[in-house]
């Protein structure tokens, strides 16, 4: 069974950094396109960052797009999103997903989840 486990959330300061990390269980990473989402409450489960099985293509919203950097470390099958000049508006639960697929913005199309870190940016 697969299984994503996320760390790295907390409560930061507005202007300041994070950094997420997301741990696959199985021998299967090296295999799949990796995507980081994010839901505030009342929200949808919005897409943040995507990046592809082998790192070479990576993908952001454009709410995040020059302040945040996903990337995958394949040897240690882990994903990380680094998030910088953090604005209270970033707040939301931080879900990790994995697809066989290519990655997409909707999150019908990932088949792993994560259960998600907090992060909360106080003003």
């Amino acid at each position: 069974q697969v299984q994503l486990v996320e760390s790295g959330g907390g409560l930061v300061q507005a202007g300041g950094s994070l950094r997420l990390s997301c741990t696959v269980s199985g021998r299967i990473f090296n295999n799949l396109a990796m995507a980081w989402f994010r839901q505030a409450p009342g929200n949808e489960r919005d897409f943040v960052a995507g990046i592809s099985a082998s790192g070479g293509n990576t993908y952001y919203a454009d709410s995040v797009k020059g302040r945040s950097t996903i990337f995958r470390d394949n040897a240690k099958n882990t994903v990380y999103l680094q998030m910088d000049s953090l604005k209270p508006e970033d707040t939301a639960v931080y879900h990790c997903a994995a697809t066989w697929r290519f990655v997409r913005p909707r999150s019908d199309d990932y088949n792993y989840w994560g259960q998600g870190t907090q992060v909360t940016v106080s003003s």
